[in-house]
This record gives C-alpha cells, sequence and structure tokens, in this order.
C-alpha cells in the first residue's frame, strides 16, 4: 500500500521512520517533510491544508492510507474532504472528523465536553466582546494563579499563566481588544490553575474501541530546572515513573473511557488519536486540554517504544477491530533531547548548516551515531546541494533508549555533542526530577 505522511517535523520524521517497518507500506510519500524523512520516503513539497494538491496527489500516486501529523488540517476538515468525494471516500485517514477535531480546535468546546461526561478538570469560566466587563471583575476577584486561554488554535502558544490580577486582566485585553492570538483568541476560557505533574496519554480509537499507547513526560520550558518561557516541546521521556499501573486505570477509567463513550453517543465520526494531557494532582489525574494528534516531542519516545505494526495498528483502526489488538512496548526508557536555533522560542536565523549528520542517502532508518540505542529525528532542517540546513526553531531531537533515565539523558547528550550548527542549544537535563 502506498501511504502519504502529512507535515515536516520530528513527531513526522519518527511516524516515517516506524510507517516504513512495516511490510503492508509500499511507498512512502511526506507532504511536505524534512531533511530527515527523505531518509524514509519521498518528500513532496505540498501544504498539508492544500486539500486539492492532495487529492491530486493520491490520486497520481494511488494512495491508500493518509496519515496527518498536525493538527491544522484536521480542524480545517481533511476527513470531512475525503469522505464527501467520492473519488477520495475509500482512502484510510487516521483522525478525526472537523467535529471530532473540535477537542482540540476549541477550548471551550472541550471544556464542556468534559463538563457533560465528568471528566475531572479544572472549572472555568468563557468570555468574549459581548461579556468582556464581566470577565474582567471575574478576574480581579479570581484565586492567583490564573490561567488564560485562547479559544482557538494559536500554534501552542495560546495559554498564559498569570500571577497577578495585573497581569491577567492585561492579557484578557490584549487577547480580546488587542487581537494577540488573532481569531484563535476571539473567546477566551479563564481557568482555575491546577498544581501537580503532568504528563501525556495518547490513545488510538476507531470510535467504538481504543488501545492506548506508550506514555509520555515532555519538558516545555526553555531553560534548564523548567524555567524560562515555552517552546514547542525540549524533550520527552517514556516510560514516565510516577504512571504506575494503579494511576493509568484511574485515567482509562475517569478520562479515556468517558471520552471515547462521549464521543460515540454524541455521533461525532472520530477515527485517530485522542492526546489527553493529563495533570497528577495528588493522586487523581485531571485534564488540562485534549489535542486531536499526536504530540511532538512525545512521538519521538512513543514511536521507538511501540513495538505493533503501525500500519497494522492504522488497518486496525479503519476496520472498526482495535478491540482485537494489543499494544506491546519496548520495557526499556527512551529519552528524547530536542536541539533548537539559537533566541528561539523567540526570533532566530534560518539556513544555517548543519554538521554532524548524514544527508538523504540509502539509508531507510534515521542514522545511529551512537550506536544501535541512538536516533536522530530531525524537525525544522532542510536539505539542500550543500548539505543540510537548519529550517525551523526547534531542528532536530536524538531519541536514545536505556535503563535508566539518567544513561538515557547522557547517550543522547553524547551524540549531540557531535552534531553542530550555530547557536545550536539545547536543555541537559531531560527527565530532570526522575535523575
Amino acid at each position: 500500500m502506498n501511504i502519504l505522511l502529512l507535515g515536516s517535523g520530528g513527531r513526522e520524521h519518527a511516524l516515517a521512520w516506524k510507517l516504513i517497518q512495516s511490510p503492508l507500506c509500499t511507498r512512502l510519500f511526506i507532504a511536505p517533510g524534512n531533511a530527515g524523512t527523505m531518509q524514509c520516503g519521498t518528500n513532496i513539497d505540498l501544504s498539508p491544508t492544500d486539500f486539492e494538491g492532495i487529492k491530486k496527489l493520491c490520486t497520481k500516486e494511488k494512495i491508500g492510507m493518509v496519515v496527518v501529523g498536525p493538527e491544522e488540517p484536521l480542524v480545517r476538515g481533511i476527513v470531512d474532504y475525503f469522505a464527501a468525494d467520492a473519488a477520495l471516500r475509500k482512502i484510510s485517514v487516521v483522525g478525526p472528523s472537523a467535529r471530532g477535531a473540535r477537542l482540540e480546535g476549541s477550548k471551550a468546546f472541550s471544556k464542556k465536553f468534559m463538563e457533560r461526561y465528568k471528566i475531572p478538570t479544572a472549572s472555568y469560566r468563557e468570555f468574549d466582546v459581548t461579556n468582556y466587563a464581566d470577565g474582567i471583575a471575574y478576574l480581579q476577584q479570581h484565586r492567583l494563579p490564573i490561567v488564560l486561554k485562547a479559544d482557538g488554535l494559536a500554534a501552542g502558544k495560546g495559554v498564559v499563566i498569570c500571577q497577578s490580577h495585573v497581569e491577567a486582566v492585561a492579557e484578557f485585553e490584549l487577547m480580546l481588544q488587542g487581537h494577540k492570538f488573532g481569531e484563535a483568541g476571539s473567546k477566551v476560557v479563564v481557568e482555575e490553575f491546577l498544581k501537580g505533574i503532568e504528563l501525556s496519554v495518547f490513545v488510538l480509537t476507531d470510535g467504538q474501541h481504543f488501545v492506548i499507547l506508550p506514555e509520555a513526560k515532555d519538558y516545555k520550558r526553555i531553560g534548564e530546572g523548567d524555567t524560562g518561557l515555552n517552546t514547542g516541546g525540549m524533550g520527552a521521556v517514556s516510560p514516565v515513573p510516577f504512571a504506575d499501573e494503579a494511576f493509568m486505570q484511574k485515567i482509562t477509567e475517569r478520562v479515556i473511557v468517558p471520552t471515547v463513550e462521549g464521543l460515540k453517543k454524541e455521533n461525532i465520526d472520530y477515527k485517530g488519536f485522542i492526546f489527553a494531557g493529563i495533570i497528577k494532582v495528588g493522586e487523581d489525574p485531571f485534564v488540562i486540554e485534549y489535542n486531536c494528534r499526536l504530540g511532538d516531542p512525545e512521538t519521538e519516545v512513543v514511536m521507538p517504544r511501540l513495538k505493533n505494526d503501525l500500519v497494522a495498528l492504522f488497518q486496525s483502526m479503519a476496520a472498526g477491530r482495535l478491540n482485537e489488538v494489543r499494544i506491546e512496548k519496548d520495557d526499556r526508557i527512551a529519552c528524547t533531547v530536542m536541539a533548537v536555533s539559537g533566541g528561539y522560542p523567540g526570533s532566530y536565523e534560518k539556513g544555517l548548516p548543519i554538521t554532524g549528520v548524514e544527508g538523504p542517502g540509502a539509508s531507510n532508518t534515521p542514522e545511529r551515531p551512537g550506536g544501535a540505542d541512538s536516533l536522530i529525528f530531525h524537525a525544522g532542517t532542510k536539505w539542500q546541494k550543500e548539505g543540510i540546513v537548519t529550517s525551523g526553531g526547534r531542528v532536530l531531537c536524538v531519541t536514545s533508549f536505556a535503563e535508566t533515565v539518567y544513561e538515557a539523558v547522557d547517550k543522547s547528550r553524547d551524540v549531540l555533542e557531535k552534531i553542530h550548527f550555530e547557536g545550536i542549544y539545547y536543555r541537559r537535563d531531560i527527565g530532570y526530577e526522575f535523575l
């Protein structure tokens, strides 16, 4: 079967690496991909939201399955687009309908959904320009700190944690009156702040049944010790030491089962990933947010730990037979460390030459300069005649296996020390609370 993978980040390189290991995958196309995905298949210069272009590619290359990496095509309705087109209808698409993708595309929708199905989450109120004054009054008497979330997609930057009432009111004004996040901030969700430790839980559902993939914990802050500005993710660890069997059972019973049952009850077409961002408060799980796709950089530790054939897994999902699947995991610890451009998450240069990584060639897997236990996944990279250059803030990451978090982090750092581009920066303390 010919497969099309949409996206261009580290998540997509990890998915591409996993997909081509399946004997069911004949050819893999990645749109648009990066310098790393060129090792796994054919990159196509095509935007993941260019539905007409994707249709032409699917027809030309006889695509049998489309795997959607990022959230935007899902929120914009790529699944519905395929379902409505007679020429595309038979192609299996991994991802929910636009209605299902609202779990990520609208914070207000997801909070109401959780409220309806008694899924534990922080208490909240929502505001827009029509009740702006009520919002100001609410913020002024709210317990600190206060969490403000832009309702729509804001490229992972739509959440602000305010430490004072003055800051909260100023941010609220910037979102609703100053259009800080554009259309995404036309509605604002104000949430109670929950104190605890976070983890990411990944579910694949066929709309009736589900399987839970390896969980992970990611690290958003740019600075060591979780300090500084938020980023798209500086690293991840899987498995998560505090997510023991008893806690994962609570997540399954209180979050996953009611989520899948709720989608079913509301006749929402959902065949794809549910990413539940969980915070452990005391011994109880609360949902911070939903995403309708896999996380990045969590995918870079989840896919290496997943032993199942990914294409076969997606075929079971499409056929509604996930109840017949048993997830198998590598028992070792996987840790990924992300190398970013100097200045990120602020402004940064692009087009900087990268040394220490090989260009596209005969190999179908990420190169392993650290030995059999380390993998390089590209994110913001591009292939030019002169070699590989940077093309984003998060450039690449190194995932390593070991028996302990300390050893896994150490292996990834060893590999990163051999890689260079101007201004390269990475955290050396990923998994620090477990070291």
